[in-house]
């Protein structure tokens, strides 16, 4: 046996991984099969593709309540669907909702996330890629590509389907003749080893491995005050949502431990949910053929409407609050679409393992080995996007996974209960190298940690720390539990368009501007809160500079467009004054100064350098931070007024006395 065989695997693994392989577009060929070469040769042989990594037969479908000696798999026959229906289909009139009815395995869970994926077009055919169908080239043989912790897969699977008495044992179609959402749940179950490992779950799971995403999620008995704003912006974003009740069943047809997509929100007055049964609906207001429909305008009706009985429905969202007790979100990250603007998510992953005596500590009860926990560092540090925030303060969402879980269960094994936990650190401590020892967990209590230990695949938490350094330390909650897992950190933008307008409107007032004294207010507001910079406050003459910069109508005052650009530049300079503030002292040097100047975009030479510190910094040859944007509010109105009389480019330009006095005296 070769000792560096595993590090030698490794280390070819991270090469691969460093030019592109797990990619959506170079996806890793799951067991090394591959699709087009194995039918190939099927097309040239002229049979049909028997999986010989998961051969159809007892092992495929389970090993206890699913095992060969159980009564529910007594009488089970694998037929491919041309021995089922006499015009096999893959996909008829695109995927939809209705292609996805639950069958004998509890996996409602994994067939919610497949009902959200088919109202997306673009995610869904990243998992069910085109080209595919039991006419042209048929082969037995189909593929799907599944996401997995961190990494794109492509699953071959052959047609041969688990059936009894004749039908589809597990998710089928309604209308019974299409077959991509069966061949979906199959792929799946190969990829965790058998059918029964699909057998309970939440909806975030499925969700995070059709997308790439980060799931998060609310308890709908303790929901933040603007959970139908939440929900809104997630559906139009891309989201993928699910629901599920706690409580038993309700005498309108709400069931206990299930699992729901939510498919639509409307005016967050109503809401769509669809049962992956594709029947059993909600009978209270707003469901099919109920009252209260008949005070809609038909229009409006028509195309609210739904089939009567095909497991989707409508309710008030006051009823849904009332009665649904979790809502999971699961966020889509840049690369999961091509639409810029959807795109709201900055993502950090780290790759990990727990390992018993080295690597295994377990949670904070345990202090004598929580130290041995893998320990990774995030950086914050550009806060939130909110002057009217009092809070000096950065969102993100940790997300910690734990891989591998569902195929231990053949093996009596199931998933760790997880959690972690966040600890600030200074710039000196929280360098690559160092790894905390256990005198620093007694002496300092966490920042931030998960809500809970839980027994699930994944545990996440959105979570708000000011601006520094910190250490994520992921843990089991007992010690010398083994697993590899998963850490991702993800920054969220903020939803300018409605968070903005709101906090603006409060600041600016009835007359919806804001003028070079509230300006002013605003500003020093902001900078009290930042206790790292040394500053006098800004100066009305200052604030008035700003203003005559971004006033584009000559009302002396600041519009929403007009103080969201200011507000982004002065954001993007608290982030440069930070970065070169080398020495923390709050204040630039003219070494610093100059260096900060250069990043801002404004590369000056020797003299007009030294002009720029005599004129902004303090007897102590310090430039604080109201005199370092100032000074950029400054050069960029020279600048700009510059490139305006230089339209050709020339590098020099021409102005008479009255433009210079009107550069001087700040219009």
């Amino acid at each position: 046996m070769n000792p560096f065989g595993g590090m030698a695997a490794r280390l070819q693994r991270d090469r691969l991984k460093a030019e592109g392989l797990g990619q959506h577009n170079n996806a890793i060929k799951y067991l090394n099969q591959d699709y087009e070469a194995l039918k190939q040769e099927c097309i040239e042989s002229g049979t049909l593709f028997r999986d010989p990594q998961f051969p159809a037969g007892p092992s495929a479908l389970g090993f206890k309540e699913l095992g060969p000696h159980s009564s529910k798999t007594r009488g089970v026959e694998w037929k491919r669907p041309s021995e089922l229906v006499g015009d096999p289909q893959f996909i008829v009139g695109g995927a939809t909702r209705t292609d996805i009815c639950q069958g004998a395995l509890g996996d409602c869970w994994l067939l919610a996330a497949i009902g959200s994926l088919t109202l997306n077009e673009e995610l869904l055919h990243r998992v069910v890629p085109h080209g595919q169908s039991f006419q042209e080239d048929y082969a037995g043989i189909f593929h799907f590509q599944i996401w997995q912790f961190g990494e794109w897969v492509d699953v071959v699977v052959d047609d041969q389907l688990p059936t009894k008495d004749g039908e589809l044992l597990f998710v089928h179609s309604a209308e019974c003749t299409e077959f991509w959402s069966a061949l979906l749940e199959k792929a799946y179950a190969k990829l965790n080893g058998c059918y029964e490992s699909l057998s309970g779950g939440s909806t975030t799971e499925g969700f995070e491995d059709f997308t790439g995403g980060v799931a998060e999620m609310y308890d709908l008995k303790r929901p933040p005050r603007n959970m139908g704003h939440i929900i809104r912006k997630a559906l139009e974003r891309g989201s993928l949502l699910g629901c599920s009740i706690d409580v038993t069943v309700t005498f309108k047809k709400l069931v206990k431990g299930h699992a729901y997509s939510v498919t639509a929100f409307r005016d967050e007055q109503l809401i769509r949910i669809r049962n992956p049964w594709g029947q059993v609906e909600w009978t209270g207001a707003w469901s099919d053929g109920s009252s209260e429909w008949d005070n809609i305008d038909p229009g409006d009706r028509e195309e609210l409407q739904l089939k009567m009985e095909d497991g989707e429905f409508w309710m008030s969202f006051r009823d849904f609050m009332r009665e649904f007790s979790r809502l999971e979100i699961c966020n889509l990250t840049p690369d999961a679409l091509t639409k810029d603007e959807l795109s709201r998510w900055h993502t950090q992953v780290f790759e990990g393992t727990w390992r018993r005596g080295s690597s295994a500590g377990g949670c904070r009860n345990h202090p004598a080995t929580f130290w041995i926990n893998p320990q990774f560092k995030i950086k914050l540090l550009e806060e939130d996007d909110d002057p009217g925030d009092d809070e000096v303060a950065c969102s993100f969402l940790v997300a910690l996974m734990q891989k591998h879980r569902r195929r231990e269960r053949r093996v009596g094994g199931d998933m760790h209960t997880i959690g972690f936990a966040v600890y600030e650190v200074t710039p000196a401590r929280g360098s690559h190298s160092v790894h905390l020892k256990k005198d620093f967990f007694l002496r300092n209590q966490s920042r931030a940690r998960s809500e809970t230990f839980i027994n699930l695949r994944e545990v996440s938490n959105q979570i708000r720390l000011p601006p520094g350094e910190y250490i994520v330390v992921p843990s089991t909650f007992e010690p010398h539990k083994e697993a590899d897992f998963v850490l991702r950190e993800e920054i969220t933008e903020d939803d300018i368009e409605d968070g903005f307008k709101n906090m603006f409107q409060q600041l600016a007032g009835e007359d919806m501007e804001i003028s070079v004294f509230e300006l002013r207010t605003i500003l020093n507001r902001v900078l009290a809160r930042h206790k790292d910079l040394k500053t006098d406050g800004f100066s009305l003459d200052s604030c008035r500079n700003m203003v005559n910069l971004m006033d584009k109508d000559g009302s002396a005052r600041l519009g929403l467009v007009e103080f969201q650009i200011l507000w982004n530049k002065i954001r993007s300079w608290l982030t440069i004054f930070r970065q070169h503030d080398l020495d923390k002292s709050g204040t630039m040097s003219s070494y610093e100064m100059r260096m900060a100047l250069e990043s801002a975009g404004f590369k000056l030479n020797n003299k007009l350098h030294q002009v720029v510190v005599a004129r902004y910094a303090d007897d102590d040859m310090g430039v604080d931070f109201d005199n370092f944007v100032c000074c950029l509010v400054k050069l960029e109105a020279m600048f700009r007024f510059f490139q305006s009389m230089d339209a050709e480019g020339t590098g020099t330009a021409v102005m008479n006395l009255t433009e210079v006095r009107t550069q001087l005296c700040g219009r």
